[in-house]
């Protein structure tokens, strides 16, 4: 969760301009370079941003992250004296155990306060926001408090399953968007690729498009496609389109019995000891006659080559999950939803399919994200037709 704190207006009540350390001594106020030096450079900040979510991530533990922006105070000339006054103000609400640093450098200061244990999420954001705005004008004078814009920011496992609270908070994934931008000419080559790539296949196999909508037309009742809201990167919902294969009007309830006891290990596959287990429906009564060959083919996937030339999905990427889905997951689960754009194919995919637990296809995922490269992308490209032709773990 987050909660944007507006800045601090003028008609504010004014405080003396003095500052006191968290012992109640009287502090000077910090040169440039001596405040400079005491924040965490930003490549070490964002480290232990990362460190501390990744560790949330297993523990289940919360942690919150304050940040103090003073971007606007770009074009004046106290911006020194107004970012010297917030790192003395954070010294005055933080423990000496929440680590403070440069989340962007000279312009964005954070503080991450960990091991928040069961306490209210609102009281806890409520309380320590008071505290800084009681703090902050010691330290800040009343005309430069304008500039400053405080967000406080949850790290906690707070999802039901709907799409409203689904979406990630950008603020805990920096690393990300600094990946992209170390990145940038690789994702521009990788999203052409994209574009040609489903541009193509959409016209070559548009003969083939047409044979497949009549004959799900003809041999069931209901739409030729089907639409699914699906989650993309950072959670965001987009309508995922394919083949229908299943009944029209199905329950459900079947599916996500099956999807809860899978994520949370209770389902251990089937199989019948000679062959490697499978960890998917293998008798879905949902499914038609013609749906089951349509999956075992992946046919009923050809549709979101529409999905890929949209930008919703890649070509190459982890399967997008459904809501349901994805409020089953573990926090560190929820990685491979965040950390790089789905796509139609992936290391799952040309490792296994079905035959992979789901605990492995999240490590998969989480593998192909820490070690994408467009040669990457061009390897699995290159499997996916012989794991389609040979179908191995395909149901």
């Amino acid at each position: 969760m987050s909660q944007t704190v507006k800045p601090i207006l003028q008609d504010e009540p004014s405080y003396k301009d003095y500052g006191h350390s968290r012992q109640g001594s009287v502090r000077a106020i910090l040169s440039p370079p001596d405040f400079m030096q005491q924040m965490l450079p930003e490549n070490v900040f964002l480290a232990m941003l990362g460190l501390e979510r990744k560790r949330a991530e297993r523990s289940n533990k919360k942690f919150l992250l304050l940040l103090l922006d003073a971007d606007d105070a770009t074009s004046i000339e106290s911006r020194t004296n107004i970012l010297n006054g917030i790192i003395n103000a954070t010294d005055a609400v933080r423990r000496d155990t929440d680590p403070a640093g440069w989340y962007k450098k000279n312009s964005i200061i954070g503080i991450i306060f960990t091991e928040l244990g069961a306490v209210d999420d609102e009281a806890t954001v409520n309380k320590l926001m008071e505290r800084i705005r009681e703090v902050l004008p010691t330290h800040v004078n009343k005309r430069e408090l304008q500039y400053i814009h405080i967000t406080a920011h949850i790290f906690t496992d707070e999802s039901d399953g709907t799409p409203s609270k689904i979406q990630a908070d950008p603020a805990f994934y920096p690393d990300l968007f600094y990946q992209y931008k170390a990145k940038k000419f690789s994702f521009l080559i990788k999203r052409a690729i994209d574009i040609v790539g489903s541009a193509a296949a959409l016209i070559v196999l548009a003969p083939m498009f047409l044979i497949i909508a009549a004959i799900v037309k003809l041999t069931s009742k209901g739409p030729i496609m089907f639409k699914q809201d699906r989650l993309g990167q950072f959670g965001k919902t987009f309508t995922c389109l394919k083949f229908r294969s299943m009944h029209a009007n199905n329950d459900l309830k079947i599916h996500q019995e099956f999807m809860k006891n899978l994520i949370s290990g209770a389902y251990e596959g089937k199989g019948d000891g000679k062959t490697k287990k499978v960890f998917k429906m293998t008798n879905d009564p949902r499914i038609t006659r013609i749906g089951r060959f349509l999956r075992r083919s992946s046919l009923d996937e050809l549709p979101q080559f529409i999905n890929v030339l949209k930008g919703d999905m890649s070509l190459v990427g982890p399967r997008p999950p459904l809501a349901y889905e994805y409020k089953e997951y573990d926090l560190w689960h929820r990685r491979r939803v965040l950390e790089v754009k789905p796509g139609i194919t992936g290391l799952w995919q040309v490792n296994g399919r079905s035959r992979v637990s789901f605990n492995e296809m999240v490590r998969l995922d989480l593998r192909y994200a820490r070690s994408w490269s467009i040669w990457l992308d061009i390897q699995i490209l290159i499997k996916t037709p012989l794991a389609v032709i040979f179908g191995d773990g395909a149901y």
